[in-house]
């Protein structure tokens, strides 16, 4: 395999800090952007930078809106492939803080496909999101679904990315490949999540909201399958696609909250809620076309990947405090 010179946007973020790792670890010339914004504790990032810089990683302090840092770090370590984590994250915050998910994830994202126009040779991997399927009640959700009944603010800026990186291949042969990510969970996470908030809710005796009353499910998607799903992405080069990267195996939110209670030898304490606003019921990852075209088989259950995030939490982010 020829060795790459990656540029990673987002790099101290949950994904873009596993993905450093792996793709560090395996030869490739791997450098990073975050901003550190404040969506949830910059600590954590800072924490994830931290253990990048110590393997050797750059990581550059700056922002995806900043057009001449782009081009500056592409020309300067020569970027052979730019893979774009870096988003404003999460669905409900999208209700309240609208504007943020436009300059972040549009007007960034054009950023890197304006940077990408002027040098095509170069290879662009991006994160669009399983919530661009919105509203979609089929399951499980595959490739050739509709996506234009979108559910949040976020998933429209997702689906944006998708439209706008197409547009930019056609125009001007930029390779771009989308994958769409479905609820990813592990050591390192973030803490607006839910298995991430719900642990930390139980070993605190606070009672966890339980939206729809428990009657939702999701494709909990370990990071270190998508991790690799990733990497195969990167690898293949391809002119224009888009993959779903899930677990293709959907597990009811009451399976998540009992595997942690088990984990945790701690029972948790319900607040059932209604359904909240930019939700979805369910969400479920058809992934025959990753596995075809990127030999993308995920290996990790929720029984498997619960107890490793727990173990991380317990010995690194309680014990040490990393967050607070």
């Amino acid at each position: 395999m020829v060795l790459k010179n990656i540029f990673i946007t987002g790099a101290a973020g949950f994904i873009g800090f596993h993905l450093a790792q792996y793709l560090h670890g395996r030869g490739d010339f791997v450098i990073g952007l975050d901003n550190f914004n404040d969506y949830y504790t910059p600590k954590l990032k800072r924490d994830r930078a931290q253990e990048l810089v110590k393997n050797g990683i750059t990581i550059i302090e700056g922002d995806i809106c900043q057009q001449e840092l782009l081009e500056e770090t592409i020309t300067k370590y020569g970027i052979t492939h730019l893979v774009h984590l870096a988003a404003q994250a999460g669905v409900r915050y999208s209700l309240t803080n609208p504007h943020a998910y436009i300059q972040a994830n549009i007007s960034g994202f054009l950023n890197v496909l304006e940077a990408c126009r002027r040098r095509p040779e170069i290879i662009l991997t991006y994160a669009s999101s399983s919530s661009v399927y919105g509203t979609n009640t089929k399951i499980p959700f595959s490739m050739t679904d509709r996506t234009d009944h979108q559910a949040s603010l976020y998933g429209v800026t997702k689906k944006s990315n998708e439209l706008m990186a197409y547009t930019y291949h056609h125009l001007f042969g930029i390779p771009v490949t989308g994958l769409r990510f479905f609820t990813v969970y592990g050591p390192w996470g973030r803490p607006d999540m839910a298995y991430f908030s719900f642990t930390k809710a139980i070993l605190e005796d606070r009672p966890i909201d339980v939206y729809n009353y428990g009657n939702m499910s999701r494709d909990f998607t370990y990071v270190d399958d998508i991790v690799l799903g990733i990497a195969a992405a990167i690898d293949l080069q391809a002119p224009c696609e888009l993959f779903n990267l899930g677990n293709n195996r959907p597990e009811p939110i009451m399976a998540l909250i009992t595997q942690i209670e088990e984990t945790l030898g701690k029972k948790a304490i319900l607040n059932h809620l209604p359904m909240q606003a930019g939700d979805v019921e369910a969400t479920y990852a058809d992934i025959k076309d990753s596995q075809e075209k990127l030999g993308y088989l995920p290996k990790t259950s929720l029984k498997e990947g619960i107890p490793l995030f727990i173990d991380w939490y317990r010995h690194q982010y309680q014990s040490r405090n990393l967050t607070s």
